[in-house]
């Protein structure tokens, strides 16, 4: 049988999976959940029992708590098998690799299988960095091999990565496709490019956090704290790090701007690369960006203290995708005065001062373009009725008083209120542009649809909304405009729009429109 003739696999098919440590029979459990006899193998003497008695102390975590029934529990056990040797794998319809990031040990476990599978058996690799497309040069039937790219915990974690080979089966691809929705999953489909969806799309949540740091703009946790309290991501971007550990995560940004030749919007941080030549990996070390240690305290975000509010406001123009701070300003007691003869993006004045939304310049260049001296700008949110932070910049030209009477209406309106110095794009802006850049050439270069690109970064990195989606909420005008100005800020390649960002402003369209 050919993998263009496949049956779909179904609960009454054997899967196998490779390897049984954390993602593998975390995996193994997904499988067996669905109701398949799952062969479980490790090379290493014991290790297969030892994964299935780890799974099996998880469950009864699950059932203590009213999770899952003992029965239920016993069941799911009941149908993972732990294996000796890589012929007992040979019943299965699909088998999962979920084995160490190396290529010739992969090719090498891949082709063993062929020998001993039949011809219709789908071979799945967990990988989460080397080429499908290369594990399958090694294989006669490389149709049949296909990336199945979890996300650790396996049973918690919703995405599932479909990943197709240059060789792979389209028929292939779509079961696995399916078995994912089946089992579960937030299924997405991408080409074997490097970094996949995910670790490639994530890149500028790290890359651009640790600009801002090394530019002297705002400390790692006000950093964070803009993240969490006005993105509501729901960790900032160097407590990810340090969670993730910084030699893996330096070793992915590495990976993949090698893998794209150079491209300057991989370029690894000498920041984290000192980190990792420090031996400060983060949590599991004691220290990466933050110090765990017993007993040392973590930074606070730094935080204006209460300014005197404004009893009047006028808004100038149309605010855009900041216009829920207006309603939220009136609501609490500021008078809201609207002038309609301005043609120019929405501002809000008191006396001289102007406050407005960041579009990517330096506070102080657009003073000096503008001819005016009292500027203060605010960053993105993801929601300004929701948010309880907000980053405020000044000019060079502007005086501390302007700054105070700007603080003092953010603070009027609930909100908590971190001075970051004149960096372009800001923190939350600069960030999401770049993220959507990113998911814009991903589709552009035909490596997945955009609405994947956002079920990919919703669900396997937990962001509070897919990036081409919070694009089309802010205005892709308005994201082209913060790249372009970071690029005339930088004159970096860095920051070039995405041809299909561009072609998508100019047609006047949006992704999910």
């Amino acid at each position: 049988m050919t993998a263009n003739t496949l049956n779909p696999i179904t609960a009454n098919d054997i899967v196998a999976v490779i390897g049984a440590g954390t993602m593998g029979a975390g995996i193994a459990q997904v499988a067996a959940k669905f109701g398949h006899t799952v062969l479980l193998y490790d090379k290493m003497e014991g290790a297969a029992q030892a994964g299935l008695d780890r799974t099996a102390k998880g469950l009864e975590k699950l059932v203590a708590r009213g999770k899952m029934t003992e029965a239920d529990k016993d069941a799911l056990v009941g149908r993972i098998q732990a294996t000796e040797t890589l012929d007992d794998l040979a019943p299965a319809k699909l088998v999962v690799e979920a084995i160490v990031e190396n290529l010739t040990v992969k090719q090498s476990v891949f082709s063993e299988l062929e020998a001993l599978c039949s011809e219709d058996t789908i071979l799945a690799t967990n990988t989460s960095s080397i080429s499908v497309t290369a594990i399958g040069s090694a294989l006669k039937r490389p149709e049949n091999l296909v990336g199945m790219h979890f996300f650790n915990p396996a049973p918690i974690m919703k995405l599932v990565e479909v990943i197709k080979g240059l060789a792979t089966s389209d028929s292939v691809a779509q079961l696995v496709y399916d078995l994912s929705i089946a089992w579960g999953k937030h299924a997405v489909m991408a080409k074997s490019t490097p970094g996949f969806i995910v670790n490639r799309v994530a890149r500028p949540f790290y890359a651009e956090g640790m600009r801002v740091l090394q530019e002297g703009a705002a400390d790692e946790a006000t950093i964070d704290a803009i993240a969490r309290e006005s993105g509501q991501f729901r960790m900032g971007p160097f407590e990810l790090m340090d969670l993730i550990g910084h030699d893996v995560n330096y070793a992915v940004t590495s990976s993949v701007f090698d893998a794209y030749y150079g491209d300057q919007r991989f370029l690894p941080s000498l920041i984290q690369k000192d980190l990792v030549e420090a031996g400060f990996h983060g949590r599991k070390t004691g220290r990466g960006f933050y110090n765990y240690s017993d007993g040392a305290e973590k930074p606070e975000a730094k935080t204006l203290a209460m300014q005197n509010a404004p009893t009047s406001i006028t808004v100038e123009g149309e605010m855009g995708c900041a216009e829920p701070l207006i309603a939220r300003i009136a609501a609490a007691g500021i008078k809201v005065h609207r002038s309609t003869e301005h043609d120019h993006n929405g501002r809000i004045s008191i006396g001289d001062l102007v406050i407005a939304l960041t579009d990517g310049r330096m506070a102080t260049e657009r003073a000096s373009v503008a001819q005016r001296r009292q500027l203060v700008l605010f960053d993105l949110a993801l929601d300004y009725n929701q948010a309880t932070r907000i980053a405020l910049t000044k000019a060079d030209q502007t005086s501390e008083e302007s700054l105070n009477q700007a603080a003092g209406l953010f603070q009027a309106i609930g909100m908590q209120v971190s001075v970051i110095d004149d960096i372009a794009g800001m923190v939350l802006m600069r960030t999401v542009a770049m993220l959507a850049n990113e998911g814009a050439d991903a589709v552009n270069q035909q490596v997945c649809s955009a609405k994947d690109v956002d079920i990919a970064m919703q669900s396997g990195v937990n962001y509070p909304q897919g990036p081409l989606a919070w694009a089309d909420s802010i205005g892709l005008e308005q994201i082209h405009t913060v790249l372009t100005h970071l690029v005339n800020s930088y004159g970096e390649d860095r920051y070039r729009p995405s041809p299909l960002l561009r072609r998508k402003v100019f047609g006047a369209q949006t992704f999910h429109g």
